[in-house]
Parts: structure tokens; sequence; C-alpha cells
């Protein structure tokens, strides 16, 4: 990039300096000519108005006396004859100086080579049909423009050497924070280290130097979130396979046949210990399963019917509730979103209330509009609360309270509570419920739809 914008800075002087020299060059020999021409013209008027342009006078009459040692003079006359003082230096006469003896306007000057020689003519009248014409020598004028022919294309070389050179400085200095971005996205993907870049300077470089630190960061928080992620699910997957394997040995270890038999009490036990940590470790799957999801949410083309969810979700789980009872109060509510997504939701809500109230107690659930756009899905218990010092904590990752260390679940549900949440444009809030329980809420954007008949 440095080379192109060199040779770009070049390719713009050279254009510039051959535009500049060409006009430098024909205004300068322009106006050398005009200056000769006015130079010409003033002498010959002067001459004309003189009595040195008597024939008998002409003869003798040395051109230093105009002014000028180079000077061709001549008379012509209106018949076509001409005369000088002396033969070998009559100037070019031609049609032009003939017109103007015959009473034309005076022409501008020409130019005429004599002898290989170019001259300057002019012509001016002299009275009684007669014309006075002065013509010089080209010589200084072309050696003038000639040296100007030859110093401005050495000059504009010059420029354009050094618009180049000058190109490329300023390419290499307006590029070094390129060059710092180019090193570091190259130190990311050889060592990984995603540290920031130094900033300086508030141009469009800066800018973008300030972006490409904003995603390291983004990329370093999300390293650090899957870094969490893995170590908090070995931890938690620890756990129930240790179990597992533990009464897997226990049952294996019975059958064989230098064992005691093992009582069918205690092998029913042992079974059925396998199968509830069997399904607890394929909720754990599952929940990690969703919540290493990084895609954005699938939305419907058609709204979703927030409370036929809702109604699905608490089917599922009366199934396991057992005597706990359930009071439920539904709003019709249309929304755009992922129907799985937000039954897992509202389930998770649901499975955390159940597994916090007592046998026997009851679980509110209240869909209540509290905006024009905005719904509360409510979720209220029967426990004994959720601690002050816990409340900020409920929806993080594998987050338990004390008092929950010794209840099954692995922290994962309330999370994906608030991811579910969050997808869909909504919010999660914990508190206490007034029947002295915890309330968890999920707050989700949409719109109501009344029902038929209603006003």
């Amino acid at each position: 990039m440095r080379a192109r914008i060199g040779v770009l800075a070049a390719l713009v002087a050279a254009t510039m300096v051959l535009v500049v020299s060409t006009a430098a060059f024909l205004v300068v020999r322009q106006n050398l000519t005009s200056a000769l021409d006015e130079t010409l013209r003033q002498r010959a008027y002067l001459a004309a108005q003189s009595d040195l342009i008597k024939p008998q006078l002409l003869a003798a009459l040395p051109p230093a006396v105009l002014g000028a040692a180079d000077l061709h003079i001549a008379l012509v006359y209106s018949s076509g004859l001409a005369t000088s003082a002396d033969p070998s230096s009559m100037p070019p006469v031609g049609e032009p100086e003939l017109a103007v003896a015959q009473g034309g306007p005076t022409q501008p000057g020409r130019t005429e080579v004599m002898a290989g020689v170019p001259y300057r003519i002019v012509a001016v009248q002299a009275g009684d049909g007669r014309a006075l014409v002065l013509a010089q020598r080209l010589d200084t004028i072309t050696r003038v423009v000639s040296r100007m022919g030859t110093a401005l294309p050495l000059v504009g070389l010059g420029g354009v050497v050094l618009a180049g050179l000058a190109g490329a400085a300023v390419a290499r200095a307006g590029l070094r924070p390129v060059q710092r971005l180019t090193a570091a996205t190259e130190r990311v993907a050889t060592t990984g280290d995603l540290r920031p870049i130094p900033v300086s300077g508030s141009d469009e470089l800066a800018r973008l130097t300030i972006s490409f630190n904003a995603m390291l960061g983004a990329l370093a928080a999300s390293r650090e979130q899957q870094r969490r992620l893995v170590a908090d699910a070995g931890h938690e997957l620890r756990t129930p396979l240790t179990s597992l394997r533990t009464n897997l040995e226990l049952l294996a270890a019975a059958d064989r046949p230098d064992t005691p038999d093992l009582p069918a009490e205690d092998r029913a036990e042992l079974l059925a210990d396998v199968r509830a940590q069997v399904e607890e470790l394929s909720h754990l799957v599952g929940d990690l399963v969703e919540l290493a999801r990084d895609d954005a949410p699938t939305m419907t083309t058609e709204a979703l019917e927030l409370s036929e969810i809702v109604e699905r979700a608490l089917a599922r789980v009366r199934r396991r509730a057992g005597e706990i009872e359930f009071d439920v109060h539904l709003t019709p509510w249309t929304l755009d979103g992922d129907a799985s997504a937000l039954e897992r939701a509202v389930l998770n809500l649901l499975d955390n209330a159940v597994k916090w109230s007592p046998p026997g107690g009851t679980v509110r659930l209240s869909m209540i509009q509290i905006a024009p756009d905005w719904l509360v899905i409510e979720v209220a218990d029967a426990g004994a609360g959720i601690a002050a010092e816990d409340l900020p904590h409920v929806f993080e990752r594998f987050y338990r309270a004390d008092t929950s260390r010794t209840m099954p679940g692995s922290g994962l549900g309330l999370s994906i509570v608030a991811q579910a949440a969050a997808r869909h444009g909504g919010d999660v809030r914990a508190g206490r419920a007034p029947e002295g329980g915890a309330l968890l809420a999920m707050a989700l954007p949409g719109r109501h739809v009344p029902e038929p008949g209603s006003p």
C-alpha cells in the first residue's frame, strides 16, 4: 500500500508538472512574442511619424537608429514595390504587408523564416500609400524558450521524484496504525493473545483501532465465558457421574459369584438412584446445550400465543409435581419468537417453584399486562423465599444458594430463563412474593389480543 500511495503521488505530481510546464511554456513564449511585437510596432510608429522614412534617407538609415542593430527595414508601396537601405537586409514582405500599404488595418505580427532564420515581422502605415515594415530575428526568444523547455522537464522530474518520496513517507506514517493492527491480528492468530492495541490520535485509523480493541474485548469475554462454562460444567458433571459410577460398580460387584447376595430392597434403591442420576445428568446436559447456543433467536413468521405456551409448560409440570397445587391466571398475549425457548423458560420457572414448595403447597402463575406492549409472567412458590444476598445472583449460571446445595439441580435453569428473556427483548427479576415465598418474573414485549366476544 505504501508503494501504491507513493506511485499515485508521483503520477499526480507528474500530471500536474506536465500541465503546469506546458502552460508555462506556452504563456512565456506568447508573452515574449507579444512583447517583441509591441516593441516593433512602437518603433515603427515613431519612425513613420518622422522624416527618417523618406526614400533618400532610408537608404542611409542604420538600424541602430531605431534602437536595435538586428532590424531589417523596408518601405512597401501600394503598387507592390519594396525598397530597403540594403537589398541584402530586405525583410520578408508578403500579402499582409502589401495590404497595410494599400490602406488596410495594421496586421498583427507574424513569424517567417528567411535563410533558415526565423524573423518576427510587423507593418504599419507610413502615409502616401506606403507601409513601413520592420523585422527582427527571434534568436533571443528562441534561446530563452529552448532553455525553458529544457529546464522545465528537469525541474518537473525532480518534483515528481520528491512527490513520490513524500507520498511514500506520508503513507508510511499514516499506515503505522494499520501496521499495528496487522501485527495484532498476527499475534492473535499465532499466540491467542487478546491484549488491546495502544490508541493514539483521534482520526479514522484511531477509531478503527478502538473498534478492533472492542472486538478483542468481546472475543476475550466470550473466551472467558466459554472457559467458565466448561469449568463449571465439568464441576457439575463430576458429582452425578461419580455417584452413577459408584452405584453401577456396586451393582456389578453384587452379581459376582464370590460376593454375598444384595437384598432386593437395596438393589431397587440403587436402581432408583441410578435412574434419578441419569435423569439429572440428562437435564444437566440439556441445560448446557441450551446455554452454549450463541446464535440469534429464531423468530417465527407468525405470532405465538403465549398463553398456549404457558399451558403446555403447566401440563408438563403437573405430571411430576405430586401434591403441589397451581393457581393460574392467564392473559391472551401474542409475540414473535421461539416457542421452544419460551416453553423451556416457563417450565424452568415452574420447576423451580415446585422444587421449593412443600407438599400440599400452592404455586401461583400469573400473566399480568403492565403496559400496552409489555406483559410479565410471575411465578410465586410457597417456600421460604430467597435471601436478600442471593437475589442479585439467582439468574447467574451455576449459582446455588447455601440452602440449595443439597437440593437436586445444576443451577442452570434460571440462567436459561434469563437467556430466553434476553433473546426476546425482555428481562427477568427476583423478589419476595406476597405469599411469603420466592417470586420470579419474566417480562416480555408483545401485544394483547382480546378473546372473541370480549370488548
